[in-house]
């Protein structure tokens, strides 16, 4: 199975390694950037393309002879290369995240007899995979809520904190409005909003508060309350918010001696160095998923946990491993045709075909990442 991974970026090259391991498939790997596309030549002897993917006949370029492609560029990018991939007939497994509402192109997937499975990370991602295999087996739903974070494993900087995906997305989940669900109706509430506490085994106490996560969901979950909230340790919240308050979130400039400035670019230029990880320094994912509801009228509480850390073996983050292994168990879950489905799919969707769920759990646990579950009720 010929596969083509557009962007060669940290989780890029974990989705490559991980296809490339297993054996059955040819891995193709398009980016302008040499030297991450030189680590896997070197590495794995990965077939490689050097190639602007801002351009359409550049994603044309690259695609051209896969059967499969998973879109991992940045979000900026997404939307339109996502398009591109759909008009090039091409099964797709999007990672990319883009702002953009991903159902725009359902028409044109469909029409093209494309699959396309978007948001295939962990969050979004295996989030709405389990959010969708527990409400399959509700008759109502009356709650989800999803805690969701990448932290290094302590408690590091003035911050407490190190960034495990693109600083300024970091900062735009700090400042977007986060849509949640509340009494059957999607409201917004500020970012950084609904403060809570929770324990974690292995961990400690995190914090959690409200970031604009939910993404499909919205639409394809009926729940009578929904949330996402992202982890972080104690008393990261309130710097943040501090920061915001001040001011310096803001896009508008500000002229300081004569210059117009960004109060946003200036604050990027300072928290960015920051927040990069040094040498030795490892990362970690938890995450919590609670979907509440009734079954033939009695309660029924679902809840999984994950907490996975670096992989020191291979040299792997866990952000990467989460979002990339995940991507690619879908890849594999398209090349086995266990779902077939054109149009749009999150993967809230994909869960409702037979045996999906389970192939993909399995790829994961596999490769040491594990969704422990607990049914009540």
């Amino acid at each position: 199975m010929k596969v083509t991974i557009l962007g060669g970026g940290r989780v890029g090259r974990a989705i490559a390694a991980d296809l490339a391991r297993r054996g059955n498939f040819l891995v193709r790997v398009a980016d302008l950037d040499r030297e991450n596309l030189s680590r896997l030549e070197k590495a794995y002897g990965i077939e490689t393309l050097a190639v602007d993917l801002s351009r359409q006949d550049g994603i044309r370029e690259a695609v051209e002879g896969a059967e499969i492609v998973i879109d991992a560029v940045p979000g900026f990018l997404g939307f339109q290369t996502l398009k591109a991939v759909i008009e090039a007939e091409k099964d797709v497994v999007d990672i990319a995240f883009f702002p953009e509402d991903p159902f725009e192109l359902d028409t044109l997937a469909k029409e093209r007899g494309v699959t396309a499975v978007v948001d295939s990370g962990v969050a979004p991602g295996m989030s709405n995979l389990l959010v969708g295999h527990a409400a399959a087996g509700l008759d109502r739903i009356e709650r989800v809520a999803i805690y969701v974070g990448g932290l290094p494993t302590e408690p590091v900087g003035p911050y407490g904190y190190r960034a495990t995906f693109s600083p300024i997305d970091v900062i735009e989940e700090y400042t977007r409005p986060a849509r949640i669900v509340k009494e059957g109706r999607i409201v917004e509430r500020p970012a950084l909003s609904e403060l809570e506490t929770l324990e974690f085994e292995g961990i400690g106490t995190l914090e959690a508060f409200l970031t604009d996560g939910l993404r499909t969901l919205l639409r394809t979950i009926p729940a009578r309350s929904m949330v996402e909230k992202t982890l972080r340790y104690p008393g990261h919240a309130e710097k943040i918010s501090l920061l915001k308050e001040t001011g310096l979130f803001n896009e508008d400039p500000v002229e300081i001696g004569g210059v117009q400035v960004r109060p946003i670019d200036l604050t990027a230029a300072l928290l960015f160095p920051i927040w990069e990880f040094k040498d030795g320094e490892e990362d970690m994912t938890a995450m919590r998923i609670v979907v509440e509801g009734t079954r033939e009228g009695r309660p029924v509480r679902y809840t999984y946990e994950l907490l996975d850390r670096f992989d020191r073996e291979m040299g792997t983050s866990s952000m990467a491993r989460t979002t990339g292994y995940t991507a690619a168990a879908v890849a594999a879950m398209l090349s086995e045709g266990l779902y077939i489905r054109p149009g749009i799919s999150p993967l809230e969707a994909v869960a409702a075909e037979q045996g999906t769920v389970d192939f993909i759990l399995s790829e994961l646990h596999n490769r040491g990442i594990v969704y422990q579950e607990r049914v009540e009720g």
